[in-house]
This record gives structure tokens, C-alpha cells and sequence, in this order.
């Protein structure tokens, strides 16, 4: 039986899926409110980064993995105009169902896929960008879906990976407080569910740090890695080609 980690457990592969899809079934009414309160409204500038950091223009095909509730998908469907292509994906159903709801509720109807990111429905060389936020960490094979990700870029296509990573060492102490103590709470009053929140933090803490997460991408095959710390490392983006 092979394991892996479940936040600081070590649990079968399989068992791990369930786990990963209760958390998000459970938290998914709650997620945007969460991710508010959470980050301070930060996420919002992240993302919005992460958007000029690929580089999208109009017109470009877009691969939004682990997409959930759609923030990035608006902001890349803006970007491309009606003449690009952006797909919505996510493993999840509860968090995906909200996104595409979203999506339909603005007027903006995008292609929508519920699938696995070790296992992505697409053909090769398809996409111009491919990105991922804040999915990673919860993948059991990383090397396995950075691979499909590198598989379904088009030549000359970039990934984005945007992910909690490893802060300022300085601020270490402050920032264990708030995940394993101020969080937990947090989901506990606003979405009634503490015991994800803890694995959040949990999760955090297990992903790969900056340097590790190039090395990953440049093992699997992209180009010219590289990474931007943001608010001191609590997160990070990673940029990688295929050439």
C-alpha cells in the first residue's frame, strides 16, 4: 500500500483522496468568505499578479487547474476576450458546481471540466497558459501533474503555479501562531468546520519550499523556473516555459 501525507498524518493514497474532497466539500459554501478573512483580502492582490505575471493576451488559451470558485478564470477570461479559450477545472464537484455558477451568474460562460490534474482530459501542446493556485499542495503525485501540465502547454507556453510556500524565517514563530491557533477558530465560527482549517495549516507546512518546488518543475521538464515571494514567502509563484 503506497502512503503519503495527509497535513502531518500519514495515510494511504487513496485514503488521502477522500480526505482532500471531504475538506473541500466541506468548506466550499464558505471558501471565498474564508479566503477574505484569512489572507485579508490579499489573495485578491496575489492573484491578480499571478495574472500579469503569465503574460495572457487576447486570444491565448487558458488551462485554469484546481480553479474552484473561479477567481483566476474571470480574470483570465477578461484578458483573453471572445476570441481566447478558458477552461475551468477542479477535482472537487462542491467547489467547481460554485464556480461555474459564478461564471453563468455574471454572464460569462466558460468550457467547464470536473477532472483529475494527474490525469488531464486534453491533448498535447494545447493550452498558452496553464495555472494552478493554491491546488498543489494537495496533490498526491506532484511530479505526475506538473508533467500533464507540462504535457498540454504549447510550445512556448507558461505555467504559473501560485502556492503557500515558506515565509521570512523572522516571522516564523508569529505566523505558526496564527495558522495553528487563530485559524482553526476562524473555521470553526464562520464555516463550522475547524478540523480543515488545522489540515490547512498542516498542508502548508509539508509543500515543497521555493527552491524545492523549482527544482521539481525543472525535473519534470520546464524551462527557466523561477519564483516571486510575496507578503515575506507566506506565498510564492513560480514561473516556468515550455520551449
Amino acid at each position: 500500500m503506497n502512503t503519503t501525507h495527509f497535513g502531518f498524518k500519514t495515510v494511504s493514497e487513496t485514503e488521502k483522496a477522500r480526505k482532500v474532497a471531504d475538506v473541500f466539500h466541506s468548506v466550499a459554501a464558505r471558501y471565498n468568505l474564508m479566503n477574505d478573512l484569512m489572507s485579508m483580502g490579499l489573495h485578491r492582490v496575489w492573484k491578480k499578479f499571478a495574472i500579469d505575471v503569465s503574460g495572457v493576451k487576447k486570444g491565448d488559451k487558458v488551462l485554469d487547474i484546481a480553479g474552484g470558485t473561479a477567481d483566476l478564470t474571470a480574470l483570465f477570461r477578461e484578458k483573453v476576450g471572445d476570441s481566447g479559450e478558458v477552461w475551468l477545472t477542479d477535482i472537487n464537484n462542491s467547489m467547481l458546481s460554485i464556480g461555474r455558477d459564478r461564471m453563468l451568474n455574471d454572464g460569462k460562460s466558460v468550457p467547464v471540466a470536473q477532472c483529475d490534474a494527474e490525469k488531464l482530459p486534453y491533448p498535447d501542446n494545447y493550452f498558452d497558459r496553464v495555472c494552478v493556485a493554491f491546488g498543489l499542495r494537495n496533490m498526491t503525485h506532484k511530479d505526475a501533474a506538473l508533467g500533464e501540465m507540462l504535457r498540454v502547454l504549447a510550445p512556448g507556453g507558461t505555467l504559473i503555479v501560485l502556492e503557500f510556500s515558506k515565509i521570512w524565517k523572522p516571522l516564523q514563530p508569529l505566523y505558526d501562531t496564527y495558522s495553528f491557533k487563530a485559524l482553526p477558530i476562524m473555521g470553526k465560527i464562520i464555516a463550522r468546520d475547524d478540523a480543515s482549517y488545522r489540515y490547512l495549516a498542516e498542508s502548508i507546512r509539508m509543500h515543497p519550499s521555493q527552491e524545492e518546488l523549482k527544482q521539481l518543475m525543472q525535473t519534470v521538464g520546464f524551462e527557466h523556473v523561477e519564483y516571486f515571494n510575496l507578503t515575506a514567502g507566506v506565498v510564492a509563484l513560480h514561473r516556468g516555459y515550455k520551449f
